[in-house]
């Protein structure tokens, strides 16, 4: 129970590595929000662990207000959502695709971390996780602009680390390689047997990170056992980076 009584967010939580966090959050005692464009997602997830489920597009600052509001006082932020475009070409990407990638990726954590750190300030405690990539530290290629917007997350996570920290609030990031959720064929093009052979070869453990791997390393650094944890970009990537 090491989140007993603690209330926490997690967006993109209607499937994948969001729905992993929930599950392990519920089990170690936290009150979940479970946040997703998908409303119906949302609601199955937050049934299931007993959560509350909150339909939200959070690349708008009015639904990350209306979840403010809605939510209360918040222990821990967790900023899960995320989008990727199909591989290719850098110069073959859309701005449809860029801007998609910014607004969901990026901006989303700018308009989450401006509505709730003055709470977080205010009680002179707070968590913020931000679920980052290897592709930030290691990048595929033709993945450019997913790459870059995961590098900017992971900078972002730093900076936030060192400017908050006097508030007590800490923020960290982990660095998932590509696991078995919704994004997964959109990662590698196609879902074939010599694809997924393919990519596999690149992560010596030999597999796909998992919702509970997620699950299980997010617990860790939004629980107080990480309470001199701040501005870490954990790698959850079975060697990948290495």
């Amino acid at each position: 129970m090491r989140l007993q009584g603690k209330t926490a967010i997690i967006t993109g939580a209607g499937s994948g590595f969001g729905a992993g966090i929930a599950r392990k959050f519920a089990v170690e005692g936290a009150k979940v929000w479970v946040v997703d464009i998908n409303e119906s997602a949302a609601r199955a997830v937050a049934d299931e662990v007993g959560g509350t489920a909150f339909a939200a597009n959070v690349a708008r600052r009015a639904d990350i207000v209306a979840l403010r509001d809605a939510v209360g006082e918040v222990d821990i932020l967790v900023n899960n959502a995320g989008v990727t475009h199909l591989p290719a070409a850098t110069e073959t990407i859309s701005e449809d695709d860029f801007d998609r990638i910014v607004a969901v990726n990026m901006k989303a954590i700018f308009h989450a971390v401006q509505v709730f750190v003055p709470g977080f300030k205010a009680r002179g405690r707070g968590v913020i996780l931000n679920i980052a990539s290897t592709a930030g530290v290691s990048p595929r290629p033709r993945l450019s602009w997913y790459n870059a917007s995961k590098g900017w997350v992971i900078t972002a996570t730093r900076a936030l680390a060192v400017e908050l920290a006097p508030a007590g609030i800490r923020v960290n990031a982990l660095n998932p390689v590509a696991g078995e959720t919704p994004l997964l064929k959109s990662f590698m093009g196609e879902d074939t047997p010599e694809i997924r052979a393919k990519f596999l070869s690149t992560i010596p453990l030999g597999r796909f990170s998992t919702p509970e791997d997620m699950g299980n390393a997010a617990c860790f650094l939004c629980s107080d056992e990480a309470s001199m944890i701040t501005g870490v970009a954990m790698e959850v990537d079975g060697g990948r980076c290495i």
